[in-house]
């Protein structure tokens, strides 16, 4: 089962644009989509990951981390915490490290399938925005160069093609794709597990129809798959 690349998916819309960047590169034979169980809020994002691939004929595979509900905690992994800031600034959202395993595990596998590649769909936006440390390519670079050497390959590459755009930028490349509304529909970005719009309170959910209203707004031809007056 040799794969030319392995995209680490959650089900969101970003990983989902990078999934399907990578099956337009390397054709949807050649590409692995890997998602990970970790014990997160809620589970649709996991079934709509698998729901995209089986409509894009994309292999699959979710992989359980569930150990790190032993090793820290947060609001993403803990039901009853309610979704917000630390007094530091910092959102209590953040999985420690989260980032980082994945592309290390998702590395390995990928080299284990002769692929010389992962996709990781992490955006500075969110890092400058909702303070996200592990979404910067600065963060990216270092964890490549450590799998170069873990795995003796120093052409491994971390790509994150997503990673100086803005959320409006990502809905352009969606548009240009021909996925932007099928991915609107399927994706689950709210850190409450609600499709579509989501929450619209929680920031993912913010910085995403920020991004779809401004995109809209240069494209007022484009009617969007849902409707909402928030938009």
């Amino acid at each position: 089962m040799n794969k030319k690349a392995v995209v680490i998916h959650s089900g969101g819309m970003d990983s989902s644009l990078c999934l399907a960047v990578a099956i337009k590169e390397f054709g949807n034979n050649n590409v692995l989509s890997l998602s990970f169980k970790y014990g997160q809020r809620h589970s649709l994002e996991l079934e709509r990951a698998s729901a995209i691939c089986k409509e894009w004929q994309v292999e699959h595979v979710e992989l359980p981390i569930d150990c790190l509900q032993k090793i820290t905690c947060n609001a993403l992994m803990d039901k009853n915490a309610e979704i917000a800031y630390n007094s530091n600034g910092e959102p209590n959202t953040l999985v420690t490290g989260r980032n980082g395993l994945m592309a290390r595990l998702g590395s390995i596998h990928a080299d284990h399938l002769g692929a010389h590649c992962i996709y990781m769909g992490v955006i500075e936006v969110e890092s400058a925005n909702s303070g996200y440390r592990d979404c910067t390519r600065h963060y990216m670079d270092l964890m490549q160069e450590i799998m170069r050497i873990d795995l003796g390959n120093p052409q491994f590459e971390i790509r994150t093609p997503l990673i100086k755009m803005t959320k409006k930028q990502t809905m352009e490349l969606g548009h240009s794709l021909g996925v932007l509304d099928y991915l609107l529909i399927q994706t689950v970005t709210c850190y409450r597990g609600i499709p579509e719009l989501g929450c619209e309170n929680c920031f993912a959910c913010q910085l995403r129809n920020e991004g779809l209203a401004e995109f809209l707004n240069e494209h007022p031809t484009i009617v969007p798959p849902y409707t909402k007056k928030s938009l």
